[in-house]
């Protein structure tokens, strides 16, 4: 169904609200007629937008200035990303046409040419990323003596050693399935790897089918040698005979099965959260499949046979060259080897003072951190730590989307707790993928006396906060605050781009009293002085903003817009940049991800430009700047000359979901010193001479790396390692 079918466009006062891919309802805002004037192709496609986006992962990969095992590691890394992208967006468009509801696509695709259009993209970059690991990463591992073999490859001894290895560690946990009248198609688990295999009994001529998993408890690439590999399903196979021992083994081919993994659980209706997920879980391991990844030499009678049994859509049909699933790599890109890796670095351990408390030290400044560059552990675990050990704090409150295995964070809450002091933990169980662990923090942040907070009923809580309550020595309380753009993970905070302040500023710690109020009770409080919170005003407080310098730039005054973020793709947020770019604002977009604006239209986006950088770190923080930074010339009486001038930094996307049906915060950062400081690092991702990709009005990415003269353009994460005030190098 089209989006002219449904009888609903974005921003359309017609309707109440219409309803995206994902199936949740998304209101509709903005004025029929005006938005109506904009040209109805101005929207590029959010999941053509996403394809594009694990291309230029893939060109990672492809790039030979990239070090050898992080090549590696980008091809694990597109092969995890696809996964993802299969089980959440392509199963919820399936999903939703299955069930028969409307479907609205901005871009204008009606929802079978999207889907069509998106596994078709998916199968031409699998095959891409497939054939770079063939051609192009297997030989250069080689030539540093990795190699990746298959079972033909071996030697003599190397074969005789995995039959061992088979019989006593592999062989037991395996289970052939046949098929026949007595036993139907036995279900196949989500990303599972699989042996499909043909035999018949040599005594009657019987033809059967089998099944064999491969055990997901054991490694990916079975190590033979110092860095000789096989893969797992070349041992199971050499040794099929031991599974259907006195049956003739015609054919046997590995395969694969992506299924929905988006979790479904009716909150209206559940009286406890906790246990509805861990019920859901455990339903998960059913739900439909939506690809199928096969061997290249799969015969067409054993294909057409997985596909009816699987049910599975023809498009989503992937013959590939072997080994599958190469999410494995990250195995091999974890070898010892620092030569074929990124030069280590040890991070800025001084971004927070250190020979004073940190409470004293917020006294005197705000102070903002830029992690991986800025330690986490020296700066926010400090903080949460110090706070744990001080008498003088009474209450530490704080939101938890996802944190790791051993989390110094939950453990410093927990040793809190225990002295005496509230804390209140806001938990996200839902956070995709890390369910399981959110629940366990859960169960025993509550069995150490933390008050356990699950949100909101219908939505997530997905902002970054932290509020400490502290008496001072005059009996007086002063509220410590962290407000970042990324998850209190100290394992992540190594390798995602992310920002922070650490406040004690009044105005932001009334604010965050008030949010973790209406998080933990009954507030129904929307106003704040120094934030932007979701979903009740995110939106309208951007959308005013990008408003506020459209005026400017028609009165003659200066302005610009800024921002940098991981995803662009609401409606309402993105005509709001149109009109400002058709007003005279210049606007940069810094977009990691997902970007539906449409650049360098004439007459609509001429003035906005968008560009997105890849590399080493995931650039994942979200900063959006309003005005040029500098005093107005000529401010009308009265008016303040920085009136124009602002930046904001936080949790939150551009995004249906971050502002809609989100817990999500901004922060407008008030020290003019950390406004220069991010306008600098804007500037730079900007900047032509900066390495990166470069968005067209084709929606195409085309990738800017190298000058005129061939050399090297700048690289902005390897410029902030280097940088002698933050990191550095750990030979240097």
């Amino acid at each position: 169904m089209s989006v002219s079918e449904t009888g609903i466009v974005p921003g359309d006062s017609s309707a109440d609200s219409a309803e995206d891919i994902s199936g949740v309802p998304v209101p509709v805002k903005g004025n029929g007629r005006r938005r109506s004037e904009l040209p109805a192709d101005r929207y590029l496609d959010r999941e053509h937008s996403w394809v594009l986006f694990n291309q230029r992962v893939l060109e990672l990969a492809e790039d030979d200035q990239t070090p050898l095992l992080e090549r590696v590691r980008f091809l694990a890394i597109f092969a995890s990303n696809l996964d993802e992208f299969f089980m959440v967006r392509v199963a919820g468009l399936m999903r939703r046409m299955a069930a028969g509801l409307p479907v609205v696509i901005p871009s204008g695709y009606t929802p079978y040419e999207l889907l069509h259009n998106t596994l078709t993209s998916c199968g031409e970059l699998s095959g891409r990323h497939a054939a770079v690991f063939t051609d192009v990463i297997k030989p250069e591992l080689a030539k540093h003596d990795i190699e990746i073999l298959r079972w033909s490859e071996l030697t003599a001894g190397e074969r005789t050693e995995l039959s061992e290895l088979f019989r006593n560690q592999i062989y037991p946990v395996l289970t052939p399935l046949v098929v026949d009248p007595a036993h139907p198609f036995p279900f196949i688990s989500g990303l599972s790897l699989n042996l499909a295999v043909l035999l018949h009994d040599p005594a009657n001529g019987t033809e059967m089918f089998a099944r064999v998993k491969v055990p997901p408890s054991l490694p990916r690439f079975l190590n033979v040698n110092r860095y000789r590999y096989v893969p797992i399903e070349d041992v199971i196979s050499a040794h099929l005979n031991q599974l259907f021992v006195g049956m003739d083994i015609d054919e046997h081919y590995v395969f694969r099965v992506t299924r929905t993994r988006e979790l479904e659980v009716d909150e209206d209706v559940t009286e406890n959260l906790l246990q509805a997920m861990e019920r859901e879980l455990v339903k998960r391991r059913f739900e439909p499949a939506v690809r199928l990844e096969v061997e290249q030499e799969v015969s067409d009678n054993v294909l057409s046979r997985l596909a009816r049994d699987l049910s599975v859509d023809e498009n989503a049909i992937y013959r590939l060259p072997g080994p599958l699933d190469l999410t494995g790599l990250n195995a091999i890109a974890d070898l010892p080897m620092s030569e074929l890796r990124y030069p280590q670095f040890i991070p800025n351990a001084k971004a927070v003072p250190t020979d004073v408390s940190i409470f004293a030290a917020l006294d005197e400044r705000d102070i903002l951190v830029h992690h991986p560059y800025d330690s986490f552990t020296t700066t926010v675990q400090r903080l949460v730590e110090e706070a744990a050990a001080d008498p003088r704090v009474l209450a530490i409150k704080q939101t938890l989307y996802r944190t790791s295995g051993q989390s110094p964070i939950v453990d410093a809450l927990i040793d809190a707790a225990e002295a005496g002091k509230q804390v209140v933990v806001v938990v996200e169980i839902k956070a995709r993928f890390d369910e399981r662990a959110n629940i366990a923090w859960a169960r025993k942040l509550e069995e150490a006396g933390c008050h356990v907070v699950y949100g909101f009923v219908g939505m997530k809580t997905h902002a970054k906060l932290m509020l400490i309550v502290r008496q001072q020595l005059d009996g007086t309380m002063r509220r410590y605050c962290h407000i970042g753009t990324g998850n209190y993970h100290s394992t992540t905070a190594r390798l995602y781009e992310d920002f922070g302040l650490l406040t004690a500023d009044q105005q932001v710690g009334e604010d965050v009293t008030d949010l973790f109020n209406h998080l933990t009770g009954y507030s129904r409080k929307s106003g704040y002085l120094r934030l932007l919170v979701a979903p009740e005003a995110l939106r309208a407080g951007i959308v005013g903003r990008i408003g506020r310098q459209a005026a400017r730039a028609r009165a003659g005054k200066p302005a610009k817009i800024v921002f940098k973020c991981n995803a662009l793709v609401d409606e309402v947020v993105i005509d709001a940049l149109y009109r400002a770019a058709q007003a005279g604002v210049p606007i940069d977009i810094w977009v990691r991800g997902m970007c539906a604006l449409r650049p360098d239209m004439p007459g609509l986006s001429q003035n906005i430009r968008v560009r997105s950088i890849l590399g080493r770190f995931l650039e994942h923080s979200r900063i959006y700047a309003f005005g040029t930074g500098e005093p107005d010339p000529g401010p009308e009486p009265g008016e303040d000359p920085d009136a124009g001038n602002e930046v904001w930094l936080g949790s939150a996307d551009m995004m249906h979901r971050n502002l809609d049906r989100r817990v999500e915060t901004l922060v407008r950062v008030g020290d003019p010193a950390h406004c220069v400081k991010l306008r600098e690092l804007l500037d730079l991702g900007m900047d032509d001479g900066t390495s990166s990709w470069w968005l067209g009005s084709d929606g195409n990415w085309i990738r800017h790396a190298r000058d005129a003269a061939g050399a090297p353009l700048l690289d902005v994460q390897e410029t902030l390692i280097t940088d002698k005030s933050r990191g550095r190098l750990a030979d240097a």
